[in-house]
């Protein structure tokens, strides 16, 4: 098999690796980046059919390139946003290897740097980056045992007509889940949706879209999450020309709504007592947006129109004030289950002294790796809140290449002495 030797490999090509290529070949750093799919591979195989993404296009890319045939403040397709950043990879002639899989990354004994077992043979590199993003091993709740109801992760869904004919119950109530329950129903099933801990912005509020709400107040570069709050998930949705999730809608449309699922006994799965506190709190997370949009607008002098019947919610759902907390899933007629529940991260190909601690989680700064030469992108909150977010990753891309940048200049000056 070939031998690379790179000064820079970078292991994955979905937004998070083409970011960090782009800005290694403006710096002129010798680099090559692996993909053992196809470029932003899990946007093309690893969801639904109708997924669209749930920011517009002019805000959710890179600065340097435009989406095509979107307008502005439409949102793309997963089809289109594949087809983007394969387009960008083009447009910038980065150097992107596909249908490559890497299985090992181990620091060299007695000389700089890093040797990669591929499926194309070894690669040497000075300095590696984590490009894998955060959605690699789907995470099955251990509730309901396997056989028990056909189980499906939401990664792995691609349209109704995928489960076998029966009612659903959908867990996770992101954005992912609601998405995918609101279908689900309007295909004609009886859908149940268990509701956790999220936050809920609006769509769009007094003429803007709440991306623009939250970069104009500072909210996208908080750099620490509340205590808590690290994994409460967005309810939003890009569908159907973008809309804002409200629970109470979904339930007027149809879809059961209960708490946590608990547990499964019996082929009896319980609910814990949460969903008015978990319907509450979002409805409290919304409405503190539009009143610190509205007091921007008032501090800034901006004439932009007012909605105050934004912030009259009315009452908490009937499922809310009354809720379900057990339900056997023959009597209901439900025969799939289908969990978005998220994701955790797979490291195991990067065998490398601190890069990782003993839960599998990277141990960074900034996306630089308390294991010297290594470095993490395309991760939540590498650096901010919106650092797993398409734009976000292309800023964080640019710090992780500049460090590397700054390390080659003194290994340069180190071997000219």
């Amino acid at each position: 098999m070939a031998h690379h030797e790179v000064e820079v490999l970078v292991v994955g090509a979905g937004q998070a690796g083409v970011a960090t290529s782009e800005h290694l070949t403006q710096a002129g750093v010798k680099h090559l980046v692996l993909e053992r799919g196809r470029i932003a591979e899990r946007w093309r195989s690893e969801r639904w059919d109708s997924l669209v993404a749930n920011g517009p296009v002019w805000h959710d890319r890179f600065p340097n390139l435009e989406f095509a045939d979107v307008e502005p403040d439409g949102f793309a397709t997963k089809e289109q946003v594949a087809e983007y950043f394969e387009a960008y990879a083009a447009k910038f002639d980065l150097p992107v290897r596909t249908g490559v899989e890497v299985t090992s990354v181990r620091r060299n004994d007695g000389e700089p740097g890093f040797t990669a077992e591929t499926s194309i043979g070894t690669v040497s590199a000075r300095y590696v980056v984590a490009a894998t993003g955060p959605f690699q091993t789907p995470v099955f709740p251990p509730i309901v045992p396997t056989g028990a109801v056909h189980q499906i992760h939401s990664s792995s869904y691609r349209n109704p007509q995928q489960l076998p004919e029966g009612n659903v119950l959908v867990v996770g109530a992101g954005s992912s889940g609601v998405q995918i329950a609101d279908e689900l129903q309007r295909s004609g099933r009886q859908v149940y949706l268990s509701v956790g801990p999220h936050d809920r912005p609006p769509r769009r509020y007094r003429n803007r879209d709440f991306v623009w709400w939250l970069g104009v107040l500072g909210l996208w570069d908080l750099e620490t999450p509340a205590a808590g709050a690290e994994h409460v998930t967005i309810a939003v949705s890009g569908a159907r020309g973008g809309h804002t999730v409200d629970f109470r809608e979904l339930a007027l449309g149809g879809i059961r709504l209960v708490g946590l699922t608990d547990s499964l006994e019996d082929g009896v799965v319980t609910f814990r007592g949460d969903l008015a506190d978990n319907v509450a709190a979002g409805d409290a997370n919304m409405l503190a947006l539009l009143r610190a949009a509205d007091a921007y607008v008032a501090r800034n002098g901006l004439d932009l129109p007012e909605e105050p019947q934004a912030h009259v919610l009315g009452d908490l759902p009937l499922d809310a004030q009354n809720p379900l907390r057990s339900l056997d899933l023959v009597a209901a007629g439900i025969t799939s289950i289908v969990w978005a529940t998220g994701f955790k991260t797979d490291y195991s190909w990067l065998q490398v002294g601190d890069a990782v601690d003993d839960s599998g989680k990277p141990v960074h700064r900034r996306g630089v790796s308390a294991e010297p030469g290594v470095y993490f992108v395309g991760l939540p909150w590498l650096s901010r809140r919106g650092s797993s977010f398409i734009w976000g990753v292309w800023h964080d891309a640019k710090h992780v290449a500049g460090h590397i940048g700054t390390q080659l200049n003194y290994v340069s000056y180190q071997e000219k002495s």
